[in-house]
């Protein structure tokens, strides 16, 4: 990927620029990612070695990066009794299968985190650990256990590292429209959800967006994914700064929609560096996604939307007071991630934000950014409205919505 002026003047400063944001971001937050995301991941680890050395009725099971549609036929050619044994037997498994269904998935989740939640409350008071130690096993204990909530639909759970985590909401198996939603930088399982501001969190995104898209097509089906099954940059270091975070991400973003049940539409709202994992995933995702739509973006690693190579439509969208207008859209030796998403050069249909307020909000309720994700969530084009300057947003695009 090259820089996108072709003066090497102005490039030079622009790798300059580039570098010198990197040494703040160092000077501010040091290594810390590349600390955190050296820690143990012992229980998954073991989990997947139990599980090769399993067998049903004296058979193998299947290799745990076999295709969805293998693990799928697998699962279909056991009985009931048989998919809670292996949910039971291997949470942290069958709860992360794609390709496993998605109730059986939900059931392993709710295992492997009442499992999760004891390891957590025996560290609480391991005199072993220093005091902040144990009070990080107790915050993570009561987000285990916030998790296990009645009714919540775990699609995915990890409890190694910094942790991983997904959540539906709505009917998943029978939706007529999916909405998926990729979080940005410092995503980990404390982080999932929060009682303050919680429309900056993922769980809160997505509750939102699911209430926005419930109101604006009443008769349509829906279903809100709160993705954050990755492992995101901690902090704004050097991580956020490069891609390889969002290379692996991509990958696990490709194989949840591969795997997603049915052939409804499916729509992806990427926030701040959840827009660069999405803008790496574009070449593998199937073409059951019928929009990508970038919040707050630092760039989404190419030049224009068409450099994407995706059918799916892109948006894009900004609020005025967003600090990420201030980093450098670039793409000098692997720092920086491309051209701006709002760019008029870019070429995505362009958004308004309008109430957003600053980087965190655009899935607050009565904002315009969130009225246009449901308007797209449930495939009312005809009902989004432009950015200031901007035309032709979806006047024409025929509606899907059913409501």
């Amino acid at each position: 990927m090259t820089s996108f002026d072709s003066s090497p003047t102005l490039n030079a400063w622009r790798a300059l620029l580039a570098l010198s944001v990197v040494f703040v971001m160092l000077a501010t937050s040091g290594w810390t990612a590349i600390r955190a995301n050296a820690a143990d991941s012992a229980p998954r680890t073991a989990a997947l070695a139990a599980w090769a050395r399993g067998t049903m009725d004296g058979h193998p099971l299947p290799k745990p990066d076999a295709t969805a549609y293998q693990l799928g036929r697998f699962f279909h050619s056991l009985d009931t009794a048989e998919q809670n044994d292996l949910a039971d037997r291997y949470p942290l498994v069958v709860g992360n299968l794609n390709g496993a269904p998605v109730p059986l998935r939900y059931r392993a989740n709710r295992v492997a985190l009442a499992e999760a939640r004891a390891v957590e409350q025996k560290r609480m008071v391991d005199t072993r650990l220093s005091a902040d130690g144990r009070q990080d096993a107790s915050r993570r204990m009561h987000r285990f256990d916030s998790l296990l909530d009645d009714g919540r639909q775990i699609l995915a759970f990890d409890p190694s590292d910094s942790g991983r985590v997904a959540e539906v909401f709505g009917d998943l198996d029978h939706a007529q429209r999916v909405s998926v939603i990729v979080p940005g930088v410092d995503t980990n399982v404390l982080t999932f959800e929060k009682s303050g501001r919680k429309n900056t969190a993922p769980v809160g995104m997505a509750q939102s967006l699911y209430a926005a898209e419930s109101a604006a097509a009443p008769r349509t089906r829906t279903a809100v994914i709160a993705w954050a099954d990755y492992t995101a940059p901690a902090g704004l270091g050097i991580d956020a700064a490069v891609g390889k975070m969002a290379e692996d991400g991509a990958v696990r973003l490709a194989a949840l929609v591969r795997a997603l049940p049915g052939s409804t539409p499916v729509e992806l709202f990427c926030h701040s560096y959840g827009s660069v994992v999405c803008g790496v995933s574009t070449r593998q995702l199937p073409p059951r996604v019928s929009d990508i739509a970038v919040a707050g973006s630092p760039g989404m690693r190419v030049g224009s939307a068409a450099q994407l190579g995706t059918e799916a439509r892109v948006w894009s969208m900004r609020d005025k007071d967003d600090w990420i207008q201030d980093v450098p859209y670039l793409d000098v030796a692997g720092l920086g991630h491309g051209a701006d998403p709002v760019s008029p050069a870019f070429g995505a249909r362009v958004l308004s934000a309008a109430g957003a307020i600053g980087h965190p909000g655009y899935f607050e309720p009565g904002t315009a950014s969130l009225a246009n994700f449901a308007a797209i969530g449930v495939g009312a084009y005809q009902s989004v409205v432009c950015a200031a300057g901007a035309s032709g947003c979806g006047s024409e695009i025929s509606d899907r919505s059913a409501a």
